[in-house]
Formats: structure tokens, C-alpha cells, sequence
């Protein structure tokens, strides 16, 4: 009996990705899941409503029943509940941002080789250039993923409970950290050292919340600026480390023990391998946008940060995974 055929499924699917990102930040950016919301609509119905060809428009609708993101009943198409829960704007968990920002990135990917052949970026406009436009329109866009991670972070730390604290969040784009413990906690206050550019947008993200009187930014780069010695009760170094060399980690790492009181905590979220390099599909695949965007980046293991930690001064070291692929680790 002859074995049955390798099915060439997944290689065509891999393959095809970006086609799927493609139609996905298409959409996005066009706000079609907005029209699709609720009962749905045909696609006669949204000819003229949005500034795209009548083909453009049939080419996104089929795309993303293919992809599953719409459902077609009918001559009807509908937001799947994925579609609705996430790719709804105004909406907490809202990831469209996400997905344009990926379809931005399509360009760069197509000089991979190239990137993987030398090691370094082709792009000179790298991630880690001081006030870079580049995160004005990501800090926003990536912040519904760190929405869990802050509220799971803030519940173990017991921040809810615990008076006149203050933290000290490095890079903190968004301010998302701040944003769900500041309304967590009345008495708190937070400081969020970032460039200027990105703090002006956090201090917007949180007025959202109505917190923004206790939220107070300090434009600078944080390689360069001294963070001061005991004076917070807990520091943020979330989504940074897998942007910069094991140096500067450590270096890093050195000034937030002296910045933080004694017996204050280091919270740090990043993309965490397992210390033999297995762990989340995205996780792995992260690398590889490091190596395209960062000219030092990578994704480190869970070895390495405590390492780099006990090194720094750091006593006590417990990882936390999350519901996301990232995981959290305490240090004080």
C-alpha cells in the first residue's frame, strides 16, 4: 500500500502569508470592518461608501473570507467574532493599528536576504533612531497587546492596595502601564522616561483615562539619563530589552536597582525564549524583525535575563507567563 502524498498545504500557506497581510491591513486601513459590523452588508451596498475601486472592494471582501476574518451569508458579508472583537476602532482591544503597521513593514521584508546575509538592517531608519516618527504611529498600535500584561502585573504587585507609591517606566511608549495603574491606584504617581515625541503621545493615551494629572513625562534617552537613586517603589522595563545589546541590559539594569527604594520590584515583560531556545511560534519568528529593524536586537532566554539581573544586584528572579506570548519577570 502506496503512502498517502505530502500535502503541500502549510508551505503554500507560509508562502502566501503576506498575502494575508496585505488584505488584512488593507482593510484596516480603509475601515472596512466598521461596515461589516452587526447584520453585515452586501457588497453592493458599499460600493461608493468607502474611497476604493469596485474591484479593490470585491478583491478585500474575498480576501478576508479566505482568511477568515468575514463571514458570508448570502450575499451579506459579516464580521467574524474575532473581527469584532479586535479589529473594531474604539474598541479596547482594538489591533487594525497593528496590522497598517505591518503592511508598512511589507517593503523591508522583501530585502530580508539581504538582511540575514549581513546581520544588520538595510534600512538606516532603524527602530532604535532618537525620536524616531517610525514609533508616533506604533506606540499606539501595538499598545492593546501590554493591556493584559498591565492589569495581570498590577494585580500581583498589589498595586491596587498599595498607598503613595511612585514607579518609574523606561521606554514606555503608550503609557499603557500607567494608564491601569494610576486608575488602579488614586494616590500613585508615575514617571516615564521616553523621547519626547512619544511621551506628548502618552500623555494624550492618558487622558483617556482621566489620569493624566499624576502621569509625568520625562523627555530623554534613556541610555544617557540618570535615573536617580532610591527614589521609586517599583520600575517598568517593558518591551526595551529585546531591542538592545546584553550591555546595555545590564547597564540598564544597574541603574534601575539604584533608582528603586530598598525593597522595591522591577517589572519586566518582553518575548522570552525557554533556556534551550524552544518557546511561543511568535516568540521565535521575533528575531528575525529584530534583525530587520534593529541594528543590536534579538529575543534572549529566561538564562539570560536572570543573569543579566544577578548581575545588576538583583536578589530575588520569578518569571510569570501571561495569556500573550510574552512573559513577565520580577526582580527585586
Amino acid at each position: 500500500m502506496n503512502p498517502s502524498p505530502m500535502n503541500p498545504e502549510k508551505i503554500i500557506q507560509l508562502a502566501t502569508g503576506g498575502w494575508r497581510s496585505a488584505i488584512l491591513g488593507a482593510a484596516s486601513e480603509f475601515s472596512l470592518f466598521q461596515h461589516l459590523e452587526g447584520e453585515g452588508t452586501t457588497a453592493a451596498a458599499l460600493k461608493g461608501k468607502l474611497p476604493i475601486s469596485d474591484r479593490g472592494l470585491q478583491a478585500l471582501l474575498d480576501g478576508l473570507v479566505g482568511i477568515g476574518l468575514v463571514e458570508k451569508l448570502g450575499d451579506k458579508y459579516k464580521n467574524s467574532p474575532e473581527a469584532s472583537a479586535f479589529l473594531i476602532e474604539g474598541k479596547p482591544g482594538y489591533l487594525g493599528g497593528f496590522a497598517r503597521v505591518n503592511l508598512m513593514d511589507l517593503k523591508r521584508w522583501g530585502e530580508f536576504s539581504k538582511v540575514v546575509k549581513t546581520g544588520a538592517p538595510i534600512d538606516e531608519n532603524t527602530s532604535d533612531l532618537p525620536e524616531n516618527e517610525y514609533w508616533e504611529f506604533l506606540v499606539t498600535a501595538i499598545a492593546p497587546l501590554s493591556i493584559p500584561l498591565a492589569q495581570m502585573a498590577g494585580e500581583h504587585l498589589g498595586i491596587a492596595k498599595a498607598g503613595e507609591v511612585s514607579w518609574l517606566d523606561i521606554g514606555g511608549g503608550s503609557g499603557v502601564y500607567s494608564a491601569f495603574w494610576l486608575k488602579m491606584n488614586p494616590r500613585a504617581q508615575a514617571y516615564q522616561l521616553d523621547w519626547a515625541n512619544v511621551n506628548a503621545i502618552a500623555k494624550k493615551y492618558l487622558a483617556t483615562f482621566g489620569v493624566q494629572d499624576r502621569f509625568h513625562p520625562l523627555d530623554g534617552d534613556f541610555h544617557k539619563t540618570d535615573f536617580g537613586e532610591a527614589k521609586y517603589d517599583f520600575a517598568i522595563y517593558s518591551h526595551i530589552a529585546h531591542m538592545e545589546s546584553p550591555a546595555t541590559n545590564i547597564e540598564t539594569f544597574r541603574k534601575l536597582k539604584k533608582a528603586l527604594k530598598p525593597g522595591g520590584t522591577l517589572l519586566l515583560s518582553d518575548f522570552i525564549l525557554n533556556d534551550d531556545r524552544s518557546g511561543h511560534p511568535f516568540v521565535l519568528n521575533f528575531y528575525a524583525m529584530m534583525l530587520l529593524h534593529s541594528k543590536e536586537g534579538a529575543t534572549y532566554r529566561e538564562a539570560d535575563y536572570r543573569a543579566w539581573l544577578t548581575e545588576a544586584g538583583f536578589k530575588n528572579i520569578s518569571l510569570m507567563p501571561t495569556v500573550t506570548p510574552a512573559s513577565m519577570i520580577f526582580a527585586s
